[in-house]
């Protein structure tokens, strides 16, 4: 309950109000027990005038039964929604739903906030997906505090790693977008980065370090703020072409970012794809609607969103066995921001 508000109506109030014991008021709310009918009218009047709304978490909690899952991202709006329309995160939902439905259970999908922080005390759920959760992540770290069954997709940060997941091969999928940059000819490639603490974020810089090292370039990397959106992808991108005139790529996973570094490229007069290429990870709206559309990767989110709801089921049910999934690996999507005519 939230620190300060209206004390929650509990079955005992209904009792006292209607003159019964609570073992009746249960019996008559809930269709057991030999109730008649006079004393059921007597304590549905005496719940509606007090605004009980019966517990659903406990009453599953002694059956043993689980109804309701909740998909969350820590992302903040700037990037999980906007014009994307929720992008990655609805792509997930879409498909989660009918998984979950099929195993008697319904998904209720939280919207980003802007500072990331899902107000999941007015939810009454039985378990949850959280995508891409980072350091510190304070939904995760609200759901683990009430023993409720998490499942990542995509690693959790370093020790959170022990959050059961699916792994959705962030370090294989960076690796698909600069080995694409060196065959179209690009030789300085930078990449821009959110500033949270996500898995995803230190498994691309080491694809990315190991890269430049490869092919003898010195490393650019820059994070950007994710609730700054395409604005922060834009100010990072147009520091590199200030200080770097040869950049002739640009990695960013984060589509948001990727947006705002075509516009920085844009207003120095450079060509894209002829001068700088852009490259994002997340094959989405974003992606496919800017202009030039975007090289991006295809996650294959359906059977992620499968491999999800399977594995929260199995820990629902109190299967803990498995504590990990693999994701399919990505393949990647040319488009015009990065194919050059030979």
């Amino acid at each position: 309950m939230i620190s300060g508000g209206p004390r929650r109506v509990t079955i005992k109030d209904v009792a006292l109000e209607a003159g019964v014991s609570p073992t009746t008021v249960s019996h008559a709310l809930n269709a057991r027990g030999q109730v008649d009918a006079h004393t059921r009218e007597r304590v549905e009047k005496a719940a509606k005038k007090l605004g009980y709304r019966p517990n659903r978490h406990a009453q599953r909690l002694r059956t043993g039964e689980a109804h309701m899952i909740v998909l969350l991202s820590s992302m903040p709006f700037a990037v999980a929604g906007g014009p994307s329309r929720l992008g990655f995160m609805m792509e997930i939902a879409a498909v989660a739903a009918a998984a979950a439905l099929d195993r008697s259970l319904a998904l209720v999908l939280a919207p980003p906030m802007e500072n990331g922080k899902v107000p999941l005390e007015l939810l009454e759920v039985d378990g949850a997906l959280v995508i891409e959760p980072s350091a510190g992540d304070a939904n995760l770290d609200y759901l683990k505090r009430r023993g409720l069954p998490v499942v990542a997709i995509g690693k959790p940060y370093g020790t959170r790693e022990l959050v059961p997941h699916v792994d959705i091969h962030s370090r294989e999928t960076t690796r698909l977008l600069l080995d694409h940059f060196h065959d179209q000819g690009a030789r300085k490639v930078a990449m821009i980065l959110g500033s949270a603490q996500r898995n995803s974020y230190v498994q691309a810089r080491a694809a990315y370090e190991e890269f430049a090292a490869e092919h003898g370039q010195l490393p650019l990397f820059a994070t950007a703020d994710e609730s700054a959106g395409e604005s922060g992808g834009e100010e990072a991108a147009a520091a590199f072409l200030a200080a770097h005139l040869d950049i002739d790529a640009f990695c960013v996973p984060v589509d948001a970012f990727a947006v705002g570094a075509v516009r920085a490229i844009r207003a120095t007069g450079r060509r894209i794809p002829d001068d700088v290429m852009v490259a994002t990870r997340y094959d989405g709206v974003r992606a496919r609607t800017c202009e030039p559309p975007l090289t991006a990767v295809d996650l294959h989110l359906d059977e992620v969103a499968h491999q999800a709801i399977d594995l929260l089921f199995d820990h629902l049910r109190g299967d803990t066995s498995r504590r990990s999934a693999s994701g399919p690996m990505a393949q990647l999507v040319p488009r015009q921001s990065s194919v050059r005519s030979r």
